[in-house]
């Protein structure tokens, strides 16, 4: 995967890394009565959190300081 791919990718799961943050939200705030839904979105929104990290640690030079 080349460095502008894996912008474009980290770019796309951020995006989708904010909307589950919306969709969360509004779950939680019409009441929140589907905790087995909000528990998915939860651990989906984990999961690119991971994957944003790693993509993030790639493009960052390593600096020995």
């Amino acid at each position: 995967m080349s460095e502008e791919e894996m912008r474009k990718r980290l770019a796309a799961l951020r995006i989708e890394h904010r909307d589950l943050d919306a969709a969360i939200a509004a779950l939680t705030g019409a009441g929140g009565d589907d905790q087995l839904q909000i528990a998915r979105l939860k651990k989906r929104k984990l999961r690119l959190r991971d994957q944003i990290s790693i993509i993030e640690d790639h493009l960052t030079p390593d600096i020995i300081a």
